[in-house]
């Protein structure tokens, strides 16, 4: 089960598609869904949560608390959309391409990629754009 909730104006306009786009992922990756919450909320929000359990005193977009058992994904992902947002502009992309990809992000991180290193960046992003792909076709 996938749950969307929202601490912010904000809100998906299409949770159904979003839902059924990650459930695939997770599945084509090997995995199987118990149960992932996506909470969409402020900078203040995040920035709190990055403090109190990170001690990282930086904004950020996304925060995932992953309590994946073996093969059976399930945890809670933060996201920051006023950061999303910024950072679609720093990027030169669409705010919706910047959201689709924090979310599938924070996924990929219970599927096991990591992204600490140049390589493993570099492996999540390549990983990122082929869910991506599949969002769009």
């Amino acid at each position: 089960m996938i749950n969307f909730n929202y601490e912010t104006a904000f809100s998906l306009l299409n949770e159904k598609v979003i839902e059924e786009w990650i459930t695939g992922v997770i599945i084509k990756e090997g995995f199987k869904l118990n149960e992932i919450n996506y909470i969409f909320c402020d900078d203040n929000y995040l920035h709190k949560l990055n403090v109190e359990f990170l001690n990282h005193d930086t904004l950020t977009d996304i925060i995932s608390f992953d309590y994946t058992v073996g093969k059976i994904l399930q945890g809670d992902i933060f996201i920051s959309v006023e950061r999303v947002a910024d950072n679609a502009l720093d990027f030169g992309v669409p705010f919706i391409e910047e959201l689709n990809r924090v979310i599938i992000h924070g996924v990929l991180h219970y599927c096991g990629f990591k992204d600490k290193t140049e390589k493993d960046a570099a492996i999540m992003r390549d990983k990122e754009n082929q869910c991506l792909k599949l969002l769009i076709s």
